[in-house]
């Protein structure tokens, strides 16, 4: 059947009316922003310092929805399979979006095909965390330990699979040693743990530990950024510590569903840039051992490709596995 050229030119620019009209009309209702952790922790600190901040220039309602569990996968998920009509959002970060796609048998969801990448906002270093009466008190000490006791010392992450597990495990390679992996479900426990020295070593993003460290509470034995931390300036490096060029950093960035419109990605992607330039936010997570980053949604997508490659290779590597 021939559809007459006048038709289609019609109906081609009634669909560009509607969708500019509902751009233009969004957003008037509130805004969910999934969290795939517990809160407290240093995905959620990220994610309600930038909404504060968007919130605060925009006077969008922006609200914060903790989705933990499953590693991330939960709450991405529930954004991948949400309507692609700006009104959902996720904080993805290195374990939900890069690694989980290989370490899970069956993930519901696929990082590069079912969602909309829109910005980069930060990253940071994972430190080796030990209580403040530990033992331990030196990364040196720590793998002289391990390498008299193989397989009796312990750590513990926020979760199989995680940076931080992962990182671990290139670690034990790298130094020939063997620690007992310890997940947890999100980091409260696992910091408590740790604290009272019930696990001996926690190893979590900078963030999420760094208020501890600071009061007193926890000594940092290393972090596994390439240079040292600025608000940790006396905490080694891995790398500085005889392990040549070792780096394992955490990333964390905002997405939402699949064909998200390009106007309302364009418009978050700047309001969420705009946030990341204010010196208070940049205060704020410099103070918690992030680094502000800010991306176009092209250079987040070609990120989450090139870091899926790269820590699919170290899942396949270390043998790791869940269903």
């Amino acid at each position: 059947m021939n559809i007459p050229r006048r038709l289609l030119l019609g109906l081609a620019l009634a669909t560009t009316f509607a969708s500019s009209v509902s751009a233009q009309a969004w957003p008037n209702r509130p805004i969910r922003f999934v969290v795939p952790f517990p809160a407290g922790g240093g995905t959620d600190l990220i994610g309600r310092e930038v909404t504060q901040k968007m919130t605060d220039a925009t006077r969008w309602n922006i609200v914060v929805d903790n989705r933990p569990g499953s590693g991330g996968n939960i709450g991405i998920d529930s954004v991948a399979k949400s309507p692609a009509d700006g009104y959902n959002l996720v904080l993805g970060q290195t374990s939900n979006l890069a690694i989980n796609p290989t370490l899970y048998s069956k993930l519901p969801y696929d990082p590069a095909k079912d969602l909309t990448p829109i910005s980069l906002v930060a990253s940071a270093p994972l430190a080796l965390v030990v209580a403040t009466n530990s033992k331990y008190r030196t990364l040196a000490d720590l793998i002289a330990g391990a390498k008299a006791n193989p397989g009796s010392l312990n750590f513990a992450t926020s979760g199989n699979g995680t940076v931080a597990h992962l990182a671990m495990e290139l670690f034990q390679r790298e130094a020939g040693i063997k620690l007992l992996h310890i997940p947890y479900k999100g980091a409260a426990q696992g910091i408590n743990d740790v604290m009272s020295e019930r696990v001996e070593v926690y190893v979590s993003s900078i963030p999420t530990l760094i208020g501890h460290i600071k009061n007193g509470k926890m000594r940092a034995l290393a972090v596994t950024s390439l240079k040292r931390v600025d608000d940790l300036p006396q905490t080694p490096t891995i790398a500085e510590s005889g392990y040549k060029d070792f780096e394992a950093v955490t990333w964390f960035g905002v997405l939402g569903p699949a064909n998200l419109p390009k106007d309302i990605t364009a418009r978050l992607n700047t309001e969420i840039n705009k946030a990341l330039q204010t010196p208070a936010l940049q205060k704020q997570l410099s103070e918690q051992g992030a680094d502000v980053k800010g991306s176009t949604p092209e250079q987040f997508g070609q990120l989450v490709r090139d870091e899926m490659a790269r820590w699919g290779k170290v899942v396949k590597d270390s043998g790791a596995k869940l269903d």
